[in-house]
């Protein structure tokens, strides 16, 4: 009796602050074109638990297996989300954030040499009740998050930039997803928002493989092949990861 080919997992690409789900434009671009399915939901960017809690949701009505990806904040919230997601097999990381448990983005940021986007936010109170939200200062937008990206596009990208509550940022994350899941990492070695010294900390942390990429904090608009090409590797290996496989590295 002929077996059919398994399909390939849909692909759930999750941003982060300071940005929208167009972030991953080119990225979904060249997904398509290698026939996977994706999904780019808008993350709330309210507070860990809500914005984990609504990814957990999307998620769980795909009803398919899923490789989730996360940029920059986005990286918490895919590992908060996906600790209870059965159809979830794989995680990739974009310059992002992989909180351990009882760990906030803060506390990450904190243990490392301070980056010049730390200085570049400023607060406002648009939130609900008037809680502090952070954006980046648009005259300093090219420089820290996309200093490889021309103006024309850092520009437009700066006005239509999304606000992140300042209470994400101190949520605790619970048990974390990549303990018991296979994790792939896209370290920007060029970043000046998370330090790429903690990017590569985290990423040995939960063992993953690790992608070393030359680029901004916005590497998946500056290198959208490369992202597209480390989340092809997931999606063909995750789910069929021998247990006990170390981790790689991408140069």
């Amino acid at each position: 009796m002929h077996q059919s080919t398994p399909q390939p997992p849909a692909v759930v690409l999750v941003h982060g602050a300071f940005t929208d789900a167009s972030c991953w434009a080119g990225v979904i671009g060249v997904l398509h074109a290698a026939g996977l399915s994706v999904r780019a939901p808008a993350n709330p960017l309210r507070g860990l638990d809500e914005d984990a809690a609504y990814l957990r949701s999307v998620v769980g009505h795909l009803g398919v297996p899923v490789v989730l990806v996360g940029h920059g904040y986005g990286g918490a919230v895919i590992t908060e989300a996906a600790t209870d997601a059965d159809n979830v097999v794989a995680l990739c990381y974009v310059a992002a954030f992989a909180p351990d448990a009882g760990e906030c983005v803060l506390d990450i940021t904190g243990r490392f040499p301070l980056m010049p986007g730390v200085d570049a936010t400023v607060e406002t109170g648009y939130g609900v009740g008037g809680e502090g939200e952070l954006s980046l200062r648009a005259e300093r937008f090219s420089q820290v998050y996309a200093a490889d990206l021309p103006p024309c596009v850092t520009g437009v990208r700066s006005v239509a930039q999304r606000s992140i509550a300042r209470r994400a940022l101190t949520g605790r994350a619970g048990p974390p997803a990549w303990a018991g899941k296979p994790s792939w990492y896209a370290i920007a070695t060029a970043d000046r928002m998370l330090n790429p010294t903690a990017q590569r900390f985290m990423a040995q942390r939960m063992a993953a493989v690790e992608h070393f990429l030359d680029s901004s904090h916005a590497v998946m608009l500056s290198r959208p092949e490369a992202v597209a090409a480390m989340i092809r590797e997931a999606a063909a290996q995750g789910p069929g990861r021998v247990d006990g496989e170390g981790p790689g590295q991408v140069f």
